[in-house]
């Protein structure tokens, strides 16, 4: 005489029925729809601080542009003013150096 006997898997299915799996179906779409939500949320929360940093990062080597080209400015304008005060106390030296800076251009320009 052989009895069957059911799986003990079968004795724990026996009461779930198709609206269970319906039921959990929907909360777990509504558990993931939840997820993305914050998700996104997070998302946009990042995205925004990575834009306000750059922003800011951006603001400050803009500040730091400007001062350098205001030093070249300044740079520039000292040797203009260092030029023309040498110009006016030797005008003899400073035209023999520009002759021999043009002679020089001239013969390196020849080849």
């Amino acid at each position: 005489m052989a009895t069957t006997t059911k799986p003990a898997r079968a004795d724990k299915n026996d009461g779930v029925t198709v609206s269970d799996l319906e039921k959990d179906i929907q909360q777990l779409r509504a558990d993931m729809s939840s997820l993305v939500d914050h998700l996104k949320a997070m998302g946009g929360q990042s995205g925004d601080a990575a834009r306000k940093a750059a922003g800011e990062r951006l603001e400050q080597l803009r500040g730091q542009g400007e001062a350098a080209l205001n030093s070249v400015k300044d740079t520039t304008n000292d040797l203009e003013r260092e030029l023309a005060r040498t110009v006016r106390e030797r005008p003899i030296s400073t035209l023999a150096l520009a002759v021999g800076a043009g002679f020089l251009l001239a013969f390196a320009t020849r080849r």
